[in-house]
């Protein structure tokens, strides 16, 4: 029942991410919510789910973004499984934590992106993404982490006790 009501809520998270995130973006940069997702998932629940979501969660967005295949699938499975380590030795309910987790996860995951596109043979001028992309998503990100995660931590609390 977790994996479904996950895979859902990555489902209605990509359409808000293609369809809303557009028109509340700044200068061009939008958060990466399909990231907060896996990383939710991944505080959890752990390694098994924040595979799961990132591996969903990566290829749905490969899938819908026409970038190079794989790129988003590739970044969003490791930082399910290195957060998903993480599950069991960090206090869930701190408010702090997920925002926390958002500046780590998103600086793992452009960096991940940034090494696949540079192998691929991409040109890229490294120092002008970090200053004119990392650094706003991952401001963007944190900002958008607090209050998504406690959405699905509340809405995972009552299907939990639905079931219980």
């Amino acid at each position: 029942m977790r994996a479904i009501i996950w895979g859902a809520f990555i489902v209605i998270t990509l359409v808000v991410q293609a369809v809303v995130m557009p028109l509340l973006s700044i200068q061009g940069i939008r958060p990466d919510l399909l990231l907060i997702v896996v990383v939710s998932a991944s505080l959890l629940y752990g390694k098994e789910a924040g595979i799961g979501a990132g591996f969903f969660a990566g290829l749905l967005q490969d899938l819908a973004s026409g970038n190079v295949f794989g790129l988003n699938l590739l970044a969003k499975m490791a930082v399910g499984y290195l957060f998903g380590l993480a599950e069991r030795k960090v206090f869930k309910e701190n408010i702090l934590l997920p925002a926390f987790a958002l500046l780590l996860a998103s600086l793992l995951n452009s960096a991940i992106v940034t090494c696949f596109v540079v192998v691929s043979g991409y040109k890229m001028d490294i120092a002008a993404a970090i200053v004119h992309t990392v650094f706003p998503i991952t401001l963007y990100n944190m900002a958008m982490a607090i209050p998504m995660h406690q959405v699905f931590a509340k809405a995972i609390r009552k299907v939990n006790a639905y079931y219980a």
